[in-house]
């Protein structure tokens, strides 16, 4: 397993923000955008990069469900029956 770089977070991090900024919705993106600024502040001072690994991981799962939302967003389709 590499160590993940810091090069590598802020890409991610510009990567969710890029992404939650695509809601149509105003509350869906401003709430997006304020967990994902809580969530990188609240980790910035992890060092193990185990720890690092797993949350980076967490991270990508979280833009594959942003990225899945976002079509049915786009086209005013509900989730819920």
């Amino acid at each position: 397993m590499a160590v993940p770089t810091s090069s590598q977070v802020l890409s991610l991090y510009r990567m969710m923000l890029k992404e939650s900024k695509k809601f149509s919705s105003y509350n869906y993106r401003t709430f997006a955008l304020r967990r994902i600024k809580d969530a990188f502040r609240e980790n910035k001072d992890v060092t193990n990069p185990e720890v690092i690994q797993e949350l980076i991981e967490k991270a990508k799962a979280n833009i594959e469900i942003i990225q899945r939302q976002l079509p049915s967003q786009q086209r005013g389709v509900k989730l819920t029956p």
